[in-house]
């Protein structure tokens, strides 16, 4: 039950259905998708119901043939996995890879949209065009203080809001990693 719950909750996170009179979002022109694959850490994100009790979530992206498979976790102050949703996200043709359709409950797809992304993708900050959710992802537990800058000095730009940003919990990922060191 606590799967499904999360998985439909997940879904509210790309979905994005509500419409905003501002100016259309902007994404980062290319994605390689080889190299976005992996495992990326929730650094910060704006609060959201489907994440209630998440002290911090990570995610795991996988490049297949035709699609990128999702595994979101989230996980609770002890580091304790609480919830985990599988699902599929397919890039959107002309994007070059910047701008997906995920799903974790068929049919429904919700918005996820690159709109930084580091030099090195060592980062990632990630919206929907309704600026109702928005996630900043990192390779590493902890943002270096020139990417953290960068990234809340270009938020405002983007049309989000820095002080919103809930900061998760970075202890709990300590054994979520190591479950990733032999994928």
């Amino acid at each position: 039950m606590k799967t499904l719950s999360l998985a439909l909750t997940m879904l509210m996170f790309f979905s994005g259905c509500a419409k905003t009179s501002t100016a259309p979002l902007k994404t980062v022109d290319h994605v390689n998708l080889e190299r976005y694959s992996g495992t990326w850490i929730e650094i910060a994100r704006y609060e959201n119901r489907f994440e209630t009790g998440c002290a911090g979530a990570t995610a795991h992206y996988a490049s297949k043939e035709d699609y990128i498979a999702v595994t979101n976790r989230c996980f609770d102050t002890h580091g304790i996995q609480s919830g985990e949703a599988n699902g599929r996200a397919y890039t959107l043709q002309d994007s070059n890879n910047s701008k997906l359709k995920v799903s974790f409950f068929r049919p429904f797809y919700g918005d996820y949209w690159v709109l930084m992304l580091g030099d090195n993708y060592q980062y990632s900050v990630v919206g929907d065009p309704s600026r109702k959710y928005l996630w900043i992802l990192s390779r590493v537990r902890k943002l270096s203080d020139t990417d953290k800058k960068t990234i809340l000095d270009t938020l405002p730009k983007l049309g989000y809001n820095p002080d919103k940003l809930y900061w998760t919990t970075q202890q709990v990922y300590l054994k979520e990693l190591s479950s990733y060191e032999n994928d």
